[in-house]
């Protein structure tokens, strides 16, 4: 049997309105309520990657001096950077860089992220087409519609421009296969080193190609060859993407140390990564789609071996199992770690739908019942996904219970106030606040040694912000957290509570509580 007459008929010829109410779908998803938090509530790392583009377009120089990314999303931010000032000045908005603050930046870049995350549901829709031109709609639909996918592309961080390169390696490689010749592989290594100057364990795309030209017999004018061509351009994308980890290469070597040692060092997670990461996988897909996904795992496993197209399915089954096995050797557990694998797992469950429904062909089965059981497979892995991504974007358009907050703030506390704030849920600086955010309050997060309110008092703090996402289990649970407990309600008892903002169904977001220090 050949590939062609694999494929179910009719599904040969892709649809363009199907592609591009997907691609609607998709920007609606990622830039909808893109503003929402700026610039008093952003995700823990969105700082890390704006601040400094912004300081490179301030300071005229491209060097990070900082090293716990690559520099290439930080590149493309300060260039961003520059338009979004040459737009402002045209407007009135500055007459100079000192007068431009990095919080009118942040809507900008999160359109760049978003951006991205688009862009990557078009190139599952073209990794698809090898498949079929349904199996290409089903994956890029659920792509779509993953709210993990859909959360992190309004944040201006790396896990979604990582996840877009590494995308892209896949589609060059097999593009590459396709070609067989030096030039394809060199563009597929090149798409691998961006991968790598976005976030470093980018470097395991490098995979793909490599894999690819391993498995392409008649490469052209060798499998060696075409493999020191995917390296040659993986490693001159990534010099270039990333310059100074060569041009300041001690800084580069200490910082990477320092980074590695944190994800090996610090406290194991209470559960194995790789439990807590499939855990993360049900939530972000759901049941019906994990289902279809172990299925779709079974059918390129078994393809893989007999055949056809075993290059394309070696891709989708290789790169996904490594990177998995690397970030489940960690210590540092987030759920946005995944992203890169997500585009070929959502291939794996079209592959189940589609394919795997198209065997019933087999025994003789009408085409009707066939089609009607893609479309209940297709529903059933759509649909958990889809509520979650629209509950995401309609919680975080609602004034939030930090927003409350730091509306009272502005209007309650005297500026140049110091303020100590539990977690980084709220961020004051910019209003002219004397800010200290703070992991836990009853502790040093350095030293791990209690603190109380006395130490406050001592390090001269006007005002105290609690978060219930630090008290909130050992208020809820006592008997299970006794100590924290004791050393909250101690805090609290000597504390003046001044108001609390507690969560609801039209204010989302943690309970806030604003002490003043006696």
């Amino acid at each position: 049997m050949t590939e062609r007459e694999w494929r179910e008929a009719g599904d040969l010829k892709p649809s363009r309105v199907g592609l591009a109410s997907i691609l609607i779908l998709a920007a609606v998803l990622r830039f909808w309520a893109l503003g929402h938090g700026i610039p008093y509530s952003l995700q823990v790392d969105e700082p890390e990657v704006l601040e400094r583009a912004v300081n490179m377009i301030k300071g005229g120089s491209l060097h990070p001096h900082f090293f716990d990314y690559p520099t290439l999303y930080m590149y493309v931010q300060a260039a961003v950077a520059c338009a979004r000032f040459m737009w402002g000045a045209l407007d009135g908005e500055w007459a100079s860089l000192e007068q431009a603050p990095a919080e009118d930046f942040y809507l900008w870049a999160r359109a760049v992220t978003a951006s991205f995350g688009v862009a990557t549901v078009l190139l599952v829709f073209q990794i698809g087409l090898r498949w079929g031109a349904r199996h290409a709609l089903l994956a890029a639909g659920l792509l779509t519609v993953l709210p993990l996918h859909v959360a992190q592309s309004h944040y201006v961080l790396t896990d979604v421009p990582l996840t877009f390169f590494v995308t892209l390696t896949m589609m060059l490689s097999l593009r590459a296969h396709e070609r067989g010749n030096a030039r394809a592989f060199m563009w597929a290594g090149v798409a691998a080193g961006l991968a790598t100057a976005t976030k470093y364990n980018g470097a395991l795309a490098i995979l793909m190609p490599l894999v690819a030209c391993w498995m392409t017999v008649p490469a052209s004018p060798s499998r060696l060859v075409c493999a020191l061509w995917v390296l040659a351009g993986c490693a001159a994308a990534f010099l270039i993407a990333a310059p100074y980890s060569v041009l300041d290469l001690p800084a580069f070597l200490n910082g990477f140390a320092r980074l590695a040692n944190q994800y090996r060092t610090v406290k194991p997670p209470p559960e194995p990564a790789w439990i807590l990461y499939l855990k993360h996988l049900r939530i972000a897909f759901g049941w019906p789609a994990i289902l279809l996904m172990t299925v779709g795992l079974a059918l390129a496993v078994n393809r893989l071996i007999r055949g056809p197209g075993r290059v394309r399915w070696a891709l989708v089954v290789a790169f996904p199992l490594a990177y998995y096995l690397f970030i489940s050797d960690q210590r540092i557990v987030y759920g946005r770690y995944l992203l890169p694998i997500a585009p070929a797992l959502c291939v794996l469950v079209a592959t189940a739908v589609i394919s795997g429904v198209s065997v019933l062909r087999r025994y003789e089965i009408p085409r009707a019942p066939r089609t009607a059981l893609i479309v209940a497979l297709t529903v059933a892995a759509l649909l958990p996904p889809t509520s979650q991504a629209i509950g995401f974007d309609r919680r975080i358009g609602r004034q939030s219970t930090v927003e409350q907050a730091h509306e009272w703030i502005v209007a309650n506390i005297p500026k140049n106030s110091k303020v100590g704030i539990e977690t980084r849920v709220l961020l004051l600086s910019a209003e002219g606040y004397r800010t200290v955010n703070i992991p836990a309050l009853t502790s040093d997060h350095l030293t791990h040694a209690p603190r109380e309110h006395q130490d406050y008092v001592r390090e001269g703090f006007d005002y105290l912000v609690a978060s219930s996402q630090k008290y909130g289990a050992a208020l809820g649970e006592p008997h299970k957290y006794p100590a924290d407990y004791a050393a909250y309600m101690r805090l609290f008892e000597q504390s003046a509570e001044l108001v609390r903002f507690t969560p609801s169904d039209d204010h989302p977001g943690p309970e806030l509580r604003i002490f003043k220090v006696r």
